[in-house]
């Protein structure tokens, strides 16, 4: 092994936390869609209806809006982290970056352009629409994957409430009608707060608090006014 190099550990280790929360997400997913039939058909069993399936169940639009209304939250949170933290800073937190730093920083320190290195990404080297564009990839994916979760949520949610207005005998509304609806907006407010609740408490928390190990947290014997610093 050539000296200054770190040692090969194989596939699945080097890529554990991403096979961790991969299978977990699985996991879960499963457990929601046998939670959620069972749910389900109580609630037809109350309105006098026969119970579904459980394929019926996962193709239904009950289980998809459920599914896509938790997605859009999330992709919402990192969206507006990504972007947030590139102006917004924390004194004290890991999860900021150093107060003097605050903004898009020059292009040395982003190694871009003539200062972009061997390794770095072929459009980081580059000086047109490539560099610009990449250079904000992350929180253009995040944003764009919230909007389309959200769409997705809104269609889903339409099948969704139009079914239980059928039950009731009512008329279904349409997609816009929808989306003005106490249901649609009571259905993302509620995880939006979640979601902003939980980064909000991450960012305090982590000002006092340690986590031995984790890039997540200041090392522990870190002064409380660190700032930017990782495990």
């Amino acid at each position: 092994m050539a000296e200054g190099r770190e040692p090969r550990r194989g596939f699945w280790r080097e890529n554990s936390l991403t096979f961790f929360f991969g299978i977990a997400f699985l996991v879960v997913l499963a457990c929601q869609a046998v939670a959620g039939q069972a749910e389900f058909n109580e609630q037809l069993t109350v309105d006098g209806l026969e119970p579904i399936g459980f394929a019926d169940y996962l193709v239904s639009s009950e289980f998809a809006v459920d599914v896509t209304e938790n997605w859009q939250s999330e992709f919402l949170q990192f969206f507006l982290y990504v972007f947030g933290t590139v102006y917004l800073v924390q004194r004290g937190s890991p999860e900021s970056k150093e107060i003097h730093k605050a903004g898009t920083e020059s292009e040395a320190e982003q190694r871009m352009g003539d200062h972009a290195g061997a390794d770095s990404p072929r459009w980081a080297k580059t000086k047109d629409w490539r560099q610009t564009l990449y250079a904000r990839s992350l929180g253009t994916v995040m944003g764009g994957l919230f909007v389309l979760s959200w769409l997705a949520q809104s269609i889903t949610g339409t099948a969704a409430y139009n079914d239980l207005r059928l039950r009731q005998l009512e008329d279904p509304v349409t997609w816009a009608g929808y989306v003005v609806t106490p249901d649609f907006w009571n259905r993302s407010l509620q995880n939006w707060k979640s979601e902003l609740l939980a980064v909000a408490a991450m960012v305090v928390l982590s000002i006092n608090l340690r986590q031995r190990g984790s890039p997540e947290s200041k090392p522990v014997g870190a002064a409380h006014t660190a700032t930017g610093v990782e495990g």
